[in-house]
């Protein structure tokens, strides 16, 4: 046989095979109608159950979030994408795409029947694939389903290489084109197509490789991003090896000598494009908080508050799993509360006085407290997960490790916090600032500012006890034979003295408010912290917090503590830990007028629609009577240096915040026990900032004093510059009831008398007596040498009549490291020798 004969003979049958085959794929399409009705426009009658993801598809779309002044801080999403429509992409990106992927969009009705033809004969000659056959309107259909596939099968039917595929994609192909215009699915196909460098669509495209939007693009950008759709993982411009600059060039050129066969262009504009370089100006699409700007690092602890807010927001889908899918597929454009001048002021404010590469770590955070939207939130650290170049742990144990520590770099929310049981997101012991829960409870429950007590340090404690062994806040035994609770005041001089409400708070007198929450009971002020906004982050404080057992993951359940919130007398001198939002957040609440509002990181939240989303919404409600809020804040004036509105503040503990700020203000400083943490919260009524410094990575480690104020200094500052352009906004007098009490009895003196006799001066006057065992006095033992509270007091009120222990004595405190006469425990008779405890007993910070 003639071997050029026989190679001639099996080509011509090879070529009619794939005619043949063409044709019988278009007949199996449209078994309706005949075959050369195919470059017709046709009813496509029977393919009237077109899938609704391609009437509509809801395509993953970029999250985009901004400043409140429009500075975008980050974006979210699975797929890079952005909707625009036709009319913001340049012509040139058009006619690039058609003459690339579908010269004869604009003649065929879904389906080219010649390019079907072609391809077959082309496929059938080569023993393979060689060819394609889909028009722009069949790859729109397929990645429609794709995205849109729900499982494994579905995208697998979606992407197969077999004749059912491509024959049900002919069919859709086919009543898309009846139902939509060729425009729009030119909009909807460059709206979808995935084009390399994780650039889902055009606009993503646009930016990723030029740093530019579709309607600036240029003929030889767009030839190259037409050329990606073919092979979008082989033709990687980005890369800077030889073969892929040379691969994408030449991918590039053949478009351009596409566009000059379909007449978009001239060859004279192509030889002109293809001799241009490619011209990339990469840019990598920010996702998520790691990515906020290089410059702006601080930026990022308000956007990981940002995405805790948005996962736990019950309108913004059904779980946080659901939450945080929208927020990455959803396409919203989200204007976040973050100023970005008052950020950089506060960040200043901060980093000025402890550098980033400090152990100590220290953070503001300023919220509006009549709508809960955070302004900004200041920190000496950079959010940022390499962590690889940070210091050492402050922790010896994992220093010794050599693990490092969390600066500078971090990703702690030390701010706002983390769930229950992570210790580095539980925040910091808040010190005396607690002690605004205490007062705020007492209020409500009808004690006025004036209550006056008096105030000896070391105080045994009739209520709270210090547990089963000894401890430096301990002294003496009560009858079950659990320690007294006995904690003392920092400065003696300064703070023993008989004070009202006003100069306690101004003070931090610790004994005068552990005698309140005495009167109050611990389990209200835990439920008055809660509704103020406090959580509780670890779980000691859950513990103390709730009734009954509780359930820890690191114990067994006969092990489960079973701790009471009415036995959690310390509470009122801040041993919970806490944050500066939640912190914020509550003196806010008070300062404002008694109306919480939950913290709030947006402004506005709109769908790729333009539609306004509610959750950006302020959720406020009133938590406290008017009434109660002005007399708390009413005393709140007096620890920042000004003067309450009945002239009851005489010093406060940091008195220079007046003349920082410069408005109505009120706050507290803290201090924790060892000096683990100090705080400061100051608030006009329109703008509040919580302030703190400690050591994130070992609890343990005792701020230097010369640091103490550092906190409230930046704080001062920073509300400074918050309320700079706002309206001067002044706290309401408290009424005369809240102040001074109603129905008022005046509490009778006592002076030696006996015990019958004091109880029966109290009832005379209306008043409860309670006998409570004193100490050392002018009186002889067992009369009655004092009352607590005195003054003047509602009637009905509970009064503690002090029966002596003995007269006084000159030699009355034992040296330092020296055993009392009575031994290390119970002195003689049950007494509790306040003055003769040893020194380190009365060490409680205020």
């Amino acid at each position: 046989m003639n071997r050029d004969r026989s190679v001639a003979s099996n080509a011509s049958a090879l070529l009619i095979c794939g005619l043949l085959a063409g044709l019988v794929v278009a007949a199996a399409a449209f078994p309706a109608l005949a075959v050369a009705g195919l470059t017709a426009k046709t009813s496509a009658d029977g393919f009237k159950n077109l899938p609704a993801v391609l009437q509509e598809p809801p395509t993953p779309e970029t999250s985009w979030v901004y400043t409140k002044d429009g500075k975008l801080i980050t974006s979210f999403f699975d797929e890079s994408r952005k909707q625009i429509p036709l009319d913001e992409i340049a012509p040139v990106m058009i006619d690039a795409i058609i003459a690339a992927e579908d010269n004869r969009f604009y003649e065929h009705n879904g389906v080219d029947l010649f390019g079907v033809i072609r391809a077959a004969a082309a496929n059938q000659s080569s023993d393979g694939v060689e060819q394609g056959a889909s028009t722009l309107t069949m790859q729109y259909v397929r990645q429609a389903l794709v995205y849109n596939a729900k499982t494994n099968i579905e995208v697998l039917e979606a992407t197969e290489d077999t004749p059912e595929r491509k024959i049900r994609e002919m069919r859709y192909a086919v009543s898309v084109e009846k139902e939509l215009s060729k425009d729009e699915i030119l909009e909807r196909y460059l709206n979808l197509v995935y084009l390399g460098n994780q650039s889902y669509g055009i606009y993503a495209a646009a930016n990723a490789y030029f740093n530019t939007t579709p309607d600036e693009l240029t003929l030889p950008q767009a030839a190259l991003l037409a050329a990606l759709p073919k092979a979008p993982g082989t033709i990687d411009p980005t890369l800077e090896n030889d073969e892929a600059q040379t691969n994408a060039v030449a991918r590039r050129n053949y478009v351009l000598d596409q566009m000059v066969r379909t007449g978009a262009i001239t060859a004279a504009e192509a030889t002109e494009a293809k001799d241009t370089e490619l011209g990339l100006d990469v840019q990598a699409a920010p996702n998520k908080c790691v990515s906020v700007p290089a410059d702006k690092l601080d930026w990022g602890f308000f956007c990981d508050y940002f995405t805790q807010w948005w996962a736990g927001n019950e309108a913004l889908g059904g779980t946080p799993e659901d939450r945080m899918a929208m927020l990455n597929r959803g396409g919203y454009t989200i204007v976040t509360s973050l100023e970005s001048d008052l950020q950089a002021k506060a960040q200043n404010h901060v980093t000025s006085r402890v550098d980033k590469d400090s152990t100590w770590a220290m953070g503001t955070v300023t919220l509006d407290p009549t709508t809960g939207h955070i302004r900004a939130m200041a920190l000496n650290r950079d959010y940022k997960l390499d962590q690889k170049d940070n210091g050492p742990s402050t922790n010896p144990r994992f220093r010794a490790n050599d693990v490092k520590g969390s600066y500078p770099n971090t990703t702690l929310p030390l701010l706002s916090g983390a769930p229950l049981g992570s210790e580095a997101g539980a925040g910091f012991q808040v010190g005396s600032t607690f002690k605004m829960f205490t007062m705020v409870a007492a209020l409500e429950e009808g004690i006025p500012l004036n209550l006056t007590l008096r105030n000896k340090s070391p105080y045994p404690s009739k209520e709270y006890y210090a547990g089963s062994t000894p401890s430096p806040a301990s002294c003496g035994r009560m009858k079950d034979g659990l320690y007294v609770w006995c904690p003392g005041n920092d400065s003696p001089s300064y703070q023993d003295v008989t004070a009202n409400m006003w100069n306690a708070f101004g003070r931090s007198i610790n004994t005068y408010f552990v005698q309140l929450i005495e009167m109050v009971g611990a389990e209200k002020v835990v439920a008055m912290a809660e509704r103020l906004g406090i959580e509780w982050r670890n779980y000691v404080d859950r513990d103390y917090s709730e009734p009954g057992c509780q359930e820890h993951p690191d114990l067994p359940e006969d092990e489960w503590p079973c701790l009471e919130p009415d036995r959690w007398g310390s509470l009122t001198l801040g041993v919970a830990d806490s944050t500066a939002l939640d912190m914020a957040e509550a003196y806010g609440t008070v300062a404002s007028g008694g109306i919480h509002c939950n913290p709030l990181p947006v402004v506005s939240i709109t769908t790729s629609t333009g539609e306004a989303v509610d959750a950006a919404q302020p959720d406020c409600e009133r938590v406290l009577s008017k009434a109660v809020a002005d007399a708390a804040a009413d005393a709140m004036r007096c620890p920042v240096g000004q003067q309450s509105h009945y002239g009851k503040c005489n010093t406060g503990t940091f008195s220079q915040a007046n003349s920082i700020v410069g408005r109505p203000i009120a706050g507290k400083t803290g201090t924790t026990d060892h000096s683990q943490a100090s705080w400061f919260v100051a608030s006009a009524p329109n703008a509040t900032t919580a302030g703190f410094i400690g050591d994130p990575d070992y609890r343990k480690s005792e701020v230097p004093g010369y640091m103490h104020n550092l906190p409230h200094e930046a704080a001062s500052y920073t509300l400074r510059d918050a309320l700079k352009g706002m309206d001067t906004v002044d706290f309401k007098k408290p009424d005369e009831a809240m102040a001074n009490g109603k129905n008022l009895v005046q509490v009778p003196a006592m002076d030696c008398v006996s015990p019958e006799e004091a109880e029966s001066r109290l009832q005379n006057a209306g008043l409860v007596p309670n006998r409570v065992e004193g100490e050392r006095s002018k009186c002889a033992k067992g009369e009655v040498y004092g009352t607590s509270p005195s003054g003047s007091l509602p009637k009905g009120s509970t009064v503690d009549y002090l029966v002596s222990t003995g007269k006084e004595r000159d030699d009355r405190v034992p040296a330092t490291g020296t055993t009392p006469p009575w031994g290390p425990q119970t002195p003689p008779d049950g007494e509790l020798p306040i003055a003769d405890l040893p020194p380190n007993c009365q060490r409680w910070m205020c």
